[in-house]
């Protein structure tokens, strides 16, 4: 697929996050949307103005939804919420107006939310991780919803969830555990909150890379950033590898593909764990990256129903 795997993706905002993760693109707002999870920040950038703005959260932030309203699920390490980006953006605000919503896996001190995406059908999917050293397998998945609140799915217990994305129909959705090189897919519920039983998709085969955040595209294929591998990979329906996209950096941690014409990939990354020597070699992790693609990819991310 053209352009050239050679052609390098180009810095588009120097964020210098703690820990950037969670990017997807607004078509409604033509913006940006992604989280600083050590740094506990939410951030926005505008492409046709080139401007970019954040706000701090009183928690760390796994992953955030889109509203059908135009606010936010912003989902904490512990809790979840509704956010007022309206509010925020309003002149002189320096704050985020939340509405607590949920409170997740409060008896369980080792786990915080991690990745999630809006469904095709209203709801939302994250799923938790361990934050000890051992990273045992006790995160979870779950689905909010405004009608049932949250509900477990019976999905495999996992150390740290991730690449959580839905096919356009809303009927498969894409998983995985970072602490195994594979990408699983199942079917999906939404209504009963159910899934079936889960298949490999794809396999990481660059040693020391990791599956981190995914997006699926216009095409019905999955992008995935990998942690580690310093590069996005594009896998076709069937899991095999159509297309791998360097990075200038080692830990980019989840990608979206929107801008204007739904044709860019945005990259957010991480400088999470690099010692001060992988530091100065990569100054650029932490910074959100793009690329221009040779047509429009670019899928909708569903929207959540928010009390």
């Amino acid at each position: 697929m053209d352009p050239a795997p050679s052609d390098p993706a180009r810095l588009t905002v120097d964020s210098r996050c703690a820990h950037g993760e969670g990017v997807l693109w607004c078509e409604r707002r033509q913006a940006l949307l992604w989280v600083d999870i050590d740094g506990a920040r939410l951030w926005m950038y505008l492409p046709a103005q080139g401007t970019s703005r954040s706000w701090p959260l009183p928690d760390r932030p796994g992953c955030i939804g889109l509203g059908q309203a135009g606010d936010l699920l912003l989902v904490l390490a512990k809790a979840l919420y509704r956010a007022d980006l309206d509010a925020a953006l309003a002149d002189g605000a320096d704050a985020v107006p939340l509405v607590h919503l949920a409170d997740v896996e409060p008896h369980e001190p080792r786990t915080r939310s991690n990745d999630g995406r809006a469904d095709r059908h209203g709801n939302f999917v994250f799923g938790t991780m361990d934050e000890s050293a051992t990273k045992a397998p006790v995160g979870a998945f779950y689905q909010y919803s405004a009608a049932h609140g949250l509900r477990p799915l019976p999905l495999p217990p996992v150390a740290i969830s991730n690449s959580i994305a839905f096919s356009a129909d809303g009927r498969t959705l894409y998983w995985c555990d970072s602490m195994s090189a594979e990408i699983h897919c199942c079917d999906y519920d939404p209504d009963r909150a159910q899934v079936g039983r889960s298949r490999v998709f794809a396999r990481v085969d660059l040693p020391g890379a990791v599956a981190d955040g995914s997006t699926i595209d216009a095409e019905g294929h999955l992008w995935n950033a990998q942690w580690g591998g310093a590069r996005v990979v594009r896998y076709r329906p069937d899991g095999t590898v159509d297309r791998i996209v360097p990075m200038p950096v080692p830990q980019p941690s989840c990608c979206a593909i929107g801008g204007p014409g739904l044709d860019t990939l945005y990259v957010i990354t991480s400088p999470q764990g690099l010692g001060q020597a992988a530091r100065s070699a990569w100054p650029g992790s932490g910074n959100l990256f793009e690329l221009r693609l040779p047509r429009a990819l670019g899928l909708p991310e569903g929207r959540v129903v928010l009390p």
